[in-house]
């Protein structure tokens, strides 16, 4: 029987006849709603100690040092296995161009890495970064994954994101044109978003020319804004257990456009950042929930699809 949705790892076997693996960089960037261009102390659920993975304790190190270490931690299990560099950590194309060559170039120019991923904001790619990156994108695999978040403009506001939907918009396809693909990055549960409003954003995800799609479910983590918000109103907000969640992606995937690749559905935070919710879930246990809940509904990514949006 085949998946009941299209896999990040599938659209990469089309693009790789071997075993490919993400190894997460932070090159050590900021972001324009940190530094003060758009504002300071970041978005109000964000706080990027959660994005380094288990494998490493880089801290400090340079974008060699890490991809050796994160290399060295897969490459003991899958050893004729090659290697993505995943930009991880703030915004990676947050910098002025040569300062960007000269990091995206010492990650490919390392041993068994074969392509980029960018992590970024859609108000962080100018055209001649995106010139820059179509180029290089004819040499090796490059793909850029934007932190849209929400479609609503009210929601971003209120998140403190310092951009609009129409960035994100714009954003996703100017990087097409240039025949790069692109993948977004979408919070199920923030607040003031029913759940009607949640499964519309589906139809507007479909709309844009994506190739890939990462759900996150809403987290509460320390030290953010929004652990303030959530402490002094805990009614504004609607976290998720783990089965209504996957009953919620599920409802969103019906709606999703087929051909758009789910690298991700849930966010794993480390357990002394986390506050809420816990599921006590690893990602792969819920994914298989996921899976029990498709077959139980007989239903598949796009069932409900329609371009009427």
């Amino acid at each position: 029987m085949s998946k009941p949705y299209y896999e990040f790892g599938d659209f990469l076997k089309k693009r790789f006849l071997f075993r490919t693996q993400k190894i997460s960089v932070n090159a050590g960037f900021t972001c324009p709603n940190r530094d003060g261009t758009k504002g300071v102390g970041g978005c109000t659920y964000c706080n990027n100690a959660t994005f380094n993975p288990g494998y490493c304790h880089t801290a400090g190190q340079g974008i060699s040092a890490q991809l050796e270490e994160g290399i060295r931690f897969f490459a003991r299990k899958y050893p004729e296995m090659k290697y993505i560099a995943y930009f991880q950590a703030y915004t990676n194309t947050y910098a002025s161009i040569e300062v960007l060559r000269r990091k995206y170039e010492e990650a490919l120019a390392f041993p068994g890495v074969v392509g980029l991923i960018l992590g970024t904001r859609p108000d962080c790619m100018p055209d001649a970064l995106l010139d820059y990156l179509s180029r290089l994108s004819e040499k090796t695999f490059v793909f850029i994954e934007y932190g849209l978040e929400s479609t609503c403009d009210r929601t971003l506001q209120r998140i403190r994101r310092g951009h609009a939907w129409q960035d994100s918009v714009d954003a996703v396809r100017r990087t097409n044109e240039r025949g790069i693909p692109v993948g977004a990055h979408l919070i199920l549960g923030l607040p003031g978003e029913d759940r009607e409003q949640l499964l519309q954003q589906a139809g507007l995800i479909s709309a844009l020319p994506l190739t890939a799609l990462k759900l996150h479910q809403l987290q509460i983590i320390r030290h953010t804004a929004m652990e303030k918000e959530f402490r002094a109103h805990p009614e504004h907000f609607r976290l998720y257990g783990a089965e209504a969640y996957a009953d919620l992606v599920i409802d969103f995937l019906e709606r999703l456009r087929p051909d758009i690749a789910i690298d991700r559905f849930v966010a794993q935070s480390p357990g002394h950042l986390l506050i809420a919710p816990d599921w006590g879930l690893k990602n792969h246990e819920f994914t298989a929930m996921v899976n029990r809940r498709f077959a139980v509904r007989q239903t598949r990514q796009g069932a409900r699809f329609t371009t009427s949006y």
